[in-house]
């Protein structure tokens, strides 16, 4: 039938196949969706749609984005879906209104007075007009005069400002704000000026805050003279508002940089640079005094906020966000003075500079934001599976029956601390990956809270706790035991470390073992072991050379468990015949030769009951490794130790590694093996274990002289980059475990170990010259390693340096297999190698500054170890 397409047949199906495809690009598209009807500036719909934002119906509610120039109820902002975004803030009025701020400022200059220096001594009319008046005769008593400005308590655009020198004639009337007046400010070309500067606040929960690095200088359009009784009147002298001045003859619209009447911030601080003065405390003061202003919002903002969003979970996204305006004096000192902040700045574009600004300003703010056209189809299946959730009563916690034994009330105490933990570790997570999201779009804006440096975040914090004890004392209970909960300023590494606990704790109440609990690879060990004991005496059956080792580090042990009791340290010794142990790893370095044993498969295990000790795996102990091998790197590569066997031959060694797994389990005597009752092979077997012995050594001598290498750096050049991390490991620790555990995937990971895994294994195959390297015991060992490394997506090297949760060596702690001192100081180096690759390829993704997620095609070339 299908010979052939009649015309007919070509004609009938063309329209439908066209409908077809018209109807699955119509699904495909996405949109994001704004509502900008509220705003009179044309800049913002330039940069809506520049944005690709696709503007709807002046009464559509539902967009992604709703743009007012003014502020909104907060029954509009109760109302809002969570995928939705609006440009104000409940509760920002109480720095923005000038008497409400005047106010605010008041309480916190009476508990931090040194703090909240920024702001000009105000009175609040009528109600501080005593205060007011009392002040005036005191400058009179000392025969001092100052200037006044006088200001409308909501007044905006310079309308009804004026200047008193004479505050005695004062009367008071309602609603208006009397500051000092600042005659001494810095001058620009002869002329006053003051600073715009914006301010992105992005969440109040937990406070985001960045500043736009440039804004406008707005001059005013007359030569500054200290105010005198002629000169009060003058206002285009002493007030710097576009507003006012715009109306001035004298005002200048150059289109020039560094010429008219409104300039850049841009240009300003490059002005500050020719003429001498620290750029970098400038922006450093006017960070402090926004962040200190900000604080005092704070408490009375995610008040507001939780009231408008009562069922929002703590930490989740916010659907509000804010672009805020703040005018700031410099005095002749360079000091900053807070003026006033505007909710709504204005965004006209009268001029080229306001143009340039003002959209750079809201393009940055829109990309911070972060909002994608997933998120309403994510918040539609979100809503679904809650409710579902609450029909059917999963994952809520069962209450306490009255008269619950003291078992049931522990369980449930246990229950309740983990979902808790569970919560807030999922909370650290997800702002992990808001911050890295904002640090690749921030444009211009800088964040300057939370701050990275740590001395300036605790000020800020101590600042934050007494905002909200000034202004939420006994009111918001609930909200205040949110602030003080020790969980808030976690870091992730010890959330999971107390969730670990959590589930020791709560294996021990249930009466269950403790296992190993890691991923896929692992969980075929033994689950548990027989406790195992250090002996004195050890069998004499063994060889000359093995024997006097074994006397030598019995000895050493015995030494080790004394100093242990005593300062509970760990020593690492990378020489041949210095094995120390290491930790709890060091229980069973050693074993005595069993005669007569069973087949492996009948042994019946039992549990272990010792306590997991940590790991010393933190950054210093890996400096401490560094030096300690430092003998090691001064020995040329080609040099070989003198082993005190012979190498055997290679059909000799490819019998003795092609042995059954459980033979291979074995330590320095034939034991765990099946002993054969042939003297030849006994002879046999213990000359193969002395030649694997040898074999062992001389792969640590090895591996103990690789090295790290930085793509197109010098040894000593990629030695010296590590040692640099690890010197500012404070700096580098949270990127470095942002980049591990967040930004790569488990492929990623896995390919980051990889490069050690490589190359470790050339050199198992060119020293023991196997045909199978799979069937090699240490190449077994070091494949377990490398997968405790990867375990929970990471964590396994990660709690290397941060010295928390379990250490790698559980794995050998919790087997019946015995590992020898060169095994597990083999073991211990490829760790140490782990800990530089990913160190180096941390840093060469960071300089490369390409996809911050992926790991150059470089890194898969071995010779960069």
């Amino acid at each position: 039938d299908n010979h052939g397409t009649t015309p007919l047949t070509l004609s009938s199906e063309l329209p439908y196949q066209s409908t077809i495809k018209r109807k699955v690009r119509k699904k495909k598209n996405g949109v994001i969706t704004a509502n900008v009807a509220g705003t009179k500036y044309e800049i913002v719909r330039v940069v809506i749609r520049e944005m690709g934002f696709v503007k709807t119906r002046d009464e559509d509610e539902t967009a992604n984005l709703i743009w007012s120039d003014s502020a909104v109820q907060q029954e509009k902002i109760a109302e809002l879906r969570n995928y939705q975004r609006i440009n104000h803030f409940p509760g920002m009025g109480e720095i923005c209104r000038k008497d409400f701020l005047a106010r605010n400022m008041t309480k916190m200059i009476k508990s931090q007075p040194q703090e909240y220096s920024f702001i000009p001594r105000t009175w609040i009319f009528p109600a501080e007009y005593t205060q007011f008046q009392n002040y005036v005769k005191e400058l009179k008593k000392k025969r001092r005069q100052k200037t006044f400005i006088v200001k409308p308590a909501n007044g905006a655009m310079g309308h009804g400002i004026s200047l008193i020198r004479n505050g005695e004639k004062l009367q008071a009337q309602d609603h208006l704000i009397v500051q000092e007046y600042l005659d001494k400010p810095f001058l620009m070309e002869g002329y006053k000026f003051d600073l715009r500067v914006y301010i992105l606040v992005t969440s109040c929960d937990p406070l985001k805050v960045f500043l736009y690095h440039d804004g406008l200088v707005r001059m005013g359009t007359e030569k500054y003279h200290p105010p005198s009784d002629s000169n009060l009147s003058q206002l285009y002298m002493h007030l710097t508002n576009y507003s006012v001045n715009k109306h001035n003859e004298h005002f200048e619209r150059d289109e020039t940089e560094d010429k008219g009447s409104k300039r850049s911030i841009k240009w300003f601080t490059e002005f500050l640079e020719t003429n001498n003065l620290d750029v970098s405390k400038f922006w450093s003061d006017i960070s402090e005094l926004v962040v200190k202003t900000l604080i005092v919002a704070e408490p009375h903002v995610l008040h507001a906020y939780r009231m408008c969003r009562p069922g929002q979970a703590p930490g989740s996204d916010s659907v509000c966000f804010e672009v805020l305006g703040f005018d700031i004096l410099l005095d002749r000192k360079l000091k900053p003075w807070l003026l006033e902040i505007n909710r709504a700045p204005s965004f006209g574009t009268d001029q080229k500079i306001d143009y340039d600004v003002k959209k750079g300003v809201l393009l940055n703010a829109l990309k911070l934001l972060n909002i994608r056209t997933s998120d309403k189809r994510r918040n539609l299946a979100q809503q679904k599976a809650e409710a579902q959730k609450r029909l059917y009563g999963q994952g809520s916690m069962k209450k306490l029956l009255p008269g619950s034994s003291d078992w049931e009330k522990q369980r449930h105490t246990l229950e309740r601390r983990k979902e808790e933990l569970k919560e807030r570790l999922a909370q650290v997570r997800k702002q992990i990956s808001k911050e890295e999201h904002e640090n690749r779009h921030m444009g211009n804006y800088r964040r300057i809270y939370p701050p990275d440096d740590k001395t300036l975040l605790e000020k800020y914090e101590s600042l934050l706790a007494t905002a909200f004890q000034t202004f939420l004392a006994g009111r918001a209970a609930s909200l205040q035991r949110e602030m003080n909960n020790p969980l808030k300023r976690m870091k992730e590494e010890d959330i999971l470390d107390l969730l670990e606990q959590c589930e020791i704790d709560d294996e021990k109440l249930m009466g269950k073992c403790t296992r190993q609990r890691g991923p896929k690879p692992l969980c075929s060990m033994p689950e548990s072991a027989q406790p195992l004991r250090r002996l004195k005496n050890y069998d004499s059956d063994s060889s000359g050379d093995s024997g006097s080792s074994m006397s030598e580090s019995g000895e050493e042990t015995e030494k080790e468990d004394h100093n242990e009791k005593k300062e509970k340290k760990v020593s690492y010794d990378l020489e041949e015949n210095k094995c120390k142990s290491l930790e709890r790893s060091s229980r069973m370095n050693w074993k005595p030769q069993i005669k007569n044993i069973k087949s492996p498969s009948c042994s019946s295990p039992t549990s272990s009951t010792g306590p997991i000790r940590r790991s010393v795996s933190c950054p210093r102990s890996i400096s401490i490794l560094t030096m300690q091998s430092q003998a090691a790197e001064q020995r040329p590569f080609s040099a070989k130790p003198s082993l005190p066997v012979q190498r055997a031959s290679s059909v000799s060694r490819s019998h003795s590694l092609n042995r059954s797994p459980s033979s291979a389990r074995v330590s320095q005597t034939p034991s765990l093996g099946t002993v054969s009752t042939s003297g030849s092979e006994s002879l046999l077997q213990q000359k193969t274990k002395e030649q694997e012995i040898a074999l062992t050594k001389e792969t640590l001598l090895i591996i103990s002289d690789m090295r790290m290498k930085f793509p197109g750096k010098t040894d000593e050049e990629s030695e010296l980059i590590i040692e640099n991390i690890m010197d500012n490991w404070k700096y580098h620790k949270t990127k470095v475990a942002s980049y591990w555990l967040i930004k790569l995937d488990s492929v990623k990971q896995r390919k980051v170990l990889d490069i050690v895994k490589t190359s470790v294994r050339a050199v198992l195959q060119r020293v023991w010259k196997a045909p199978d390297i799979e069937n090699l015991h240490l190449y077994r060992l070091f494949n377990r390693v490398f997968n405790r490394l990867l375990w929970s997506h990471g964590q396994g090297l990660w709690n290397c340096f941060c010295n928390s949760g379990s250490s790698w060596e559980t794995i050998f702690s919790k087997s019946t297999e015995v590992v020898t001192p060169e095994q597990l100081q083999c073991c211990q180096r490829i760790v140490q190698l782990c800990k530089h690759c990913l160190l180096v390829v941390y840093k060469y993704s960071s300089d490369s500054r390409g996809s911050p997620t992926g790991i150059s095609p470089h890194w898969d070339d071995t010779r960069y170890i």
